[in-house]
C-alpha cells in the first residue's frame, strides 16, 4: 500500500515514477510550491468593529468563543447576508491573544479579495495576509484569509482555522482539496454555510463539536423572494425593460449566465442599449478591477457566471438571473445568488428575477427555502 503524504491518495493508478526512478502521484502534482513554516511570531491583537451586533448575533457568537474554548468544532449556518464573517471575529480575537495562528478559508479568489479589507479592518493591528493561486509570496502572518487550494503549503498549522462556504465550488465533494484541509488543522475549525447538507452537519455533531444556525438577517428584513418571469422567446427584451427601471433608479445590477459562453452572448447585445457595463467570468483578463470599478458606482451592471454568487456586497444591488432554469443552477446556487440582494442595512430590500422559459424543481425549492427562512423571522 502506498500513500501519497500530500494529497493522501492509494489509488496505485495514479502514481508514477519520473525520470530519475522517484515515484510521484499525478492526483496531485499541480501542487507543487513552497510550504509555510512555523517560526511565525503571532501577535495578539484586539477586535475593533464600527456597529454592535444584535442579540441574535451577540448569542451566537458567545456560543462559537465558548466551543473553540473548549476545543470543539462548530458547524454555523447562517442565512445569505445573517452577517456571519463577524459572528467569527470573537473567537479569532481569543485565539491571537494565546498567540496562536488563525487561518480563514475560502474556496474562491474572489471571495478571498472581497473578505481581505474587512478582517484587516477588523483586526487593524493584525498583520493581514492573503493567499491564492499567483499571489503566495508572503505565506505567514498573525491572519491568514486563502483559498482552499493554498491549503496544501499549511500541514498541522492552524489552531483556528474558519472555512466560509464550505460548499461551494471546486471545493465541495472535492477529495484532495477536502484532504488539504483535514491536515492543515492542529486545532479546532469552524464550517459556515448558507446551504448547508445535513451529512456535513451530522458529521460535526457526531464528533462532538455543536451545530448553530441563525436564520434572520442583521438588519431584521427578509431575503428577497425572487419572482419568476417566464418567456419563451423575449427574454432579452424582458432584460432591457428590468435595466432600464433599474438605472432610472440608479440602482446597480447583476446579470447571472449559467455558462462563460451565454454571458458573452447577452453582453454583446446589452452593451448596444447600456454601454456602462462590463462582463466577468473565470477566464475574463483584469476581473478584479472590472469588479473594483462596478464597486465604485462606475459601472451601472455587470454580466457574470456564478463567480459572484457568494461573498460579495454591494449597496442596493438588484440581481437579475438569465436562464434561471438551466441545470448548472441548482437550488442552493438560487439562494447564494438571491441572497446578494439586501445586504446592507440602508439598503435591506430588492429585487431578484428569474428568467426563464420553464419552471424548475431548483427554482421551486430555492423559492420554498427563502420563504421558510423567513417563516423563521416571524
Amino acid at each position: 500500500m502506498i500513500t501519497c503524504p500530500i494529497c493522501g491518495n492509494n489509488d496505485l493508478r495514479y502514481f508514477a515514477y519520473n525520470a530519475k526512478k522517484q515515484i510521484y502521484c499525478r492526483k496531485c502534482i499541480r501542487f507543487q510550491g513552497k510550504k509555510a513554516e512555523e517560526n511565525f511570531q503571532i501577535h495578539p491583537s484586539k477586535m475593533h468593529l464600527d456597529f454592535s451586533l444584535s442579540p441574535e448575533q451577540e448569542k451566537i457568537s458567545n456560543n462559537i468563543d465558548f466551543a473553540i474554548q473548549n476545543h470543539q468544532n462548530v458547524f454555523l449556518y447562517a442565512v445569505t447576508g445573517a452577517g456571519k464573517t463577524e459572528l467569527v471575529y470573537k473567537a479569532m480575537e481569543n485565539v491571537l491573544s494565546k498567540k496562536k495562528q488563525v487561518g480563514f478559508v475560502i474556496p474562491r479568489k474572489d471571495v478571498v479579495l472581497d473578505l481581505y479589507p474587512r478582517i484587516s479592518e477588523a483586526f487593524p493591528s493584525a498583520k493581514v495576509y492573503k493567499v491564492y493561486g499567483g499571489h503566495h509570496e508572503q505565506l505567514k502572518g498573525d491572519i491568514l484569509i486563502l483559498t482552499s487550494h493554498q491549503l496544501y503549503r499549511y500541514k498541522s498549522y492552524f489552531d483556528l482555522l474558519i472555512f466560509d462556504e464550505i460548499d461551494a465550488f471546486p471545493y465541495h465533494e472535492n477529495e484532495i482539496l477536502n484532504h488539504f484541509f483535514e491536515q492543515s488543522v492542529k486545532g479546532n475549525f469552524i464550517l459556515m454555510s448558507a446551504t448547508p447538507q445535513e451529512e456535513m452537519i451530522r458529521k460535526i455533531v457526531e464528533n462532538n463539536g455543536i451545530y448553530l444556525e441563525l436564520t434572520k438577517r442583521y438588519h431584521g428584513y427578509p431575503l428577497p423572494v425572487p419572482e419568476i418571469k417566464l418567456s419563451l422567446f423575449f427574454q432579452k427584451m424582458l432584460i432591457l425593460k428590468i435595466l432600464h427601471a433599474f438605472q432610472k433608479e440608479k440602482k446597480p445590477c447583476f446579470l447571472f449566465c449559467p455558462t462563460i459562453m451565454d454571458a458573452e452572448k447577452l453582453f454583446s447585445f446589452l452593451r448596444f442599449f447600456f454601454p456602462c457595463g462590463a462582463v466577468v467570468h473565470s477566464k475574463k483578463k483584469e476581473r478584479e478591477k472590472i469588479i473594483e470599478k462596478f464597486k465604485q458606482g462606475q459601472l451601472d451592471y455587470l454580466v457574470t457566471t456564478s463567480i459572484l454568487e457568494r461573498g460579495v456586497t454591494i449597496k442596493n444591488l438588484q440581481v437579475i438571473i438569465y436562464h434561471a432554469n438551466h441545470s448548472l443552477f441548482d437550488a442552493s446556487t438560487l439562494v447564494q445568488i438571491s441572497g446578494r440582494v439586501g445586504r446592507k442595512i440602508d439598503a435591506p430590500e430588492g429585487k431578484v428575477y428569474y428568467l426563464s422559459d420553464s419552471i424548475t424543481l431548483a427554482m421551486k425549492e430555492s423559492i420554498k427555502k427563502i420563504q421558510e427562512a423567513n417563516q423563521c423571522d416571524v
